[in-house]
């Protein structure tokens, strides 16, 4: 295998020499555990962790190694290794980190499309589709919406369901398909590349996991009966782990997702909802919030049936959230300045 099969690009090849010419070697991060790390290299794969140089400059969780990293590692003898540098990342997939209010967790990085995975049956919610929409904007990655279980409805259905997603979300490409009669398989394949790493996510029991092995042509991830109860599958994946499909494309599989909070949606929510942001441009007031103002061209538009209203609450929805996490992260920041400025004035007491 060379590296190219894994996703390394010259860009990537250009800094590893232009800054750490010949040091260490590069490999791609391509499963993670509780901060262990399995990497890849053109010939072998090695268990990993990383130096304590790294876990002592690294400011945040974003700072330390995630799935589709490429690293720069020195190999050992028993399968063992050191991750000392990560290469600069060309998309980063991030959510808020749940239960920690102003912190990022890295979802996977380096990643070319996302396959945002929604079964036709009871998980399809168009409001989260918005939302995993709006971190793939925020993040530079091609979203393609993959409906899945489509087995479960006649065609009707099925064709009414694809219809109300084309008419909120334009210019992103949908995909039904059954993991049981693999219908659709033919048109995911045909957009899938040799070196370009795609990325699932989706909530848990979609059907992510048969949805890999189907691809990957091989039985990788165990996957469950579904639920009697709830009509749903079990969940099964525990970790991010990625694996390298038969037709050469690079696929991570992810965790189902319960909560997915947005965070650094810069330009994320603007490429979303597009129409609202060209209708703006007509509110009598400059800083209009759209929610009460007289004059608001996208309430108006609301109150005359060009604008969905199930969107335009969505919205309002996300921006209030992006806008408490980007207060949450500056007083963060503020904190740590002040702790700062604490421990410099403690020191300083103490010499004198």
């Amino acid at each position: 295998m060379i590296l190219e099969e894994l996703g390394y690009n010259t860009k990537q090849e250009k800094f590893r020499i232009e800054n750490y010419p010949g040091e260490f070697e590069p490999a791609r991060v391509i499963a993670e555990h509780k901060e262990r790390y399995l990497v890849k290299t053109a010939d072998s794969e090695f268990d990993a962790e990383i130096t304590g140089n790294l876990r002592f400059t690294a400011r945040n969780r974003e700072d330390f190694p995630a799935v589709g990293d490429w690293v720069l590692i020195t190999a050992y003898e028993a399968g063992l290794a050191l991750i000392h540098h990560i290469l600069p990342r060309f998309s980063v997939i991030k959510r808020q980190a749940v239960g920690q209010f102003g912190e990022i967790q890295v979802i996977a990085s380096n990643i070319d499309y996302a396959l945002l995975v929604q079964a036709a049956d009871r998980d399809f919610n168009i409001n989260r589709l918005e939302r995993y929409l709006t971190i793939c904007n925020s993040s530079k990655v091609k979203p393609v919406i993959v409906l899945s279980k489509t087995d479960l409805l006649d065609d009707g259905r099925i064709n009414e369901i694809i219809e109300n997603i084309r008419a909120r979300i334009k210019n992103v490409q949908v995909i039904g398909l059954s993991n049981e009669t693999h219908n659709g398989y033919e048109e995911l394949n045909s957009i899938i590349e040799k070196g370009k790493t795609y990325c699932m996510l989706g909530s848990s029991g979609v059907g992510k996991s048969t949805l890999l092995n189907n691809l990957s042509g091989r039985n990788i991830m165990r996957t469950d009966s579904i639920s009697q109860s709830t009509n749903k599958g079990k969940h099964v994946t525990s970790h991010r782990e990625l694996i390298i499909l038969e037709n050469g494309g690079i696929l991570i599989d992810n965790p189902g997702m319960r909560d997915v909070g947005i965070a650094d949606a810069s330009g994320g929510l603007e490429m979303t909802f597009n129409m609202i942001v060209k209708l703006s441009e007509k509110c009598r007031y400059k800083d209009c919030r759209h929610i009460h103002e007289s004059g608001c061209a996208v309430i108006g538009a609301v109150e005359e049936g060009e604008l969905d209203r199930a969107s335009y609450d969505n919205y309002l929805k996300l921006e209030k959230e992006k806008t408490f996490f980007e207060s949450t992260v500056t007083e963060r920041r503020e904190k740590d300045r002040q702790f700062g400025r604490m421990m410099k004035n403690y020191k300083k007491s103490k010499k004198t």
